[in-house]
């Protein structure tokens, strides 16, 4: 198996999560903060209808001819209209979750090697929530916890 199959295997996603309703291994259910910070911006092949995507058309904003991006994202920082609770609080969520777009399917809260996401850290941080600790698996993952970048040095003899 090459390295772009196994670190793609080891990603745990917003989307993976999405059957986990605890918040204490689910962090994102009790955060919102990338969806209220990002613009998420998207080709149009995403939008419903005629174009054969899925992101209802009323939630978004042309931005070209060819890009849309969720309102309230336009300028960045600014909340998805999508997003529905109170930053920071127990059962934020986002009401278009199973249409939303790629930006969303594809921020990940853990890199491939189980630590944590850089931007979610920072922006949960920003909000006063805690830190999110390593993926609970990470110690078992062939290519975590140990950064990618940085393989295991060779014992000296």
């Amino acid at each position: 198996m090459s390295l772009l199959e196994t670190a793609a295997l080891t990603l745990v996603s917003p989307a993976l999560l999405a059957g986990d309703n605890n918040p204490a291994t689910n962090p994102c259910l009790d955060c919102g903060a990338c969806c209220s910070h990002f613009r998420v911006s998207f080709y149009i092949g995403e939008l419903a209808g005629e174009n054969g995507g899925q992101v209802p058309l009323d939630l978004v904003t042309q931005m070209s001819p060819l890009r849309a991006c969720m309102k309230g994202t336009e300028m960045g920082g600014g909340r998805c209209i999508s997003l529905r609770g109170e930053l920071g609080q127990p059962g934020i969520h986002c009401a278009i979750y199973e249409n939303r777009p790629t930006p969303c399917r594809e921020f990940d809260i853990w890199m491939p090697d189980g630590s944590p996401n850089p931007d979610c850290q920072r922006l949960r941080l920003a909000l006063g929530l805690p830190a999110v600790p390593p993926r609970p698996d990470a110690e078992n993952d062939p290519q975590g916890p140990s950064h990618p970048n940085q393989p295991d040095q060779p014992a000296a003899a």
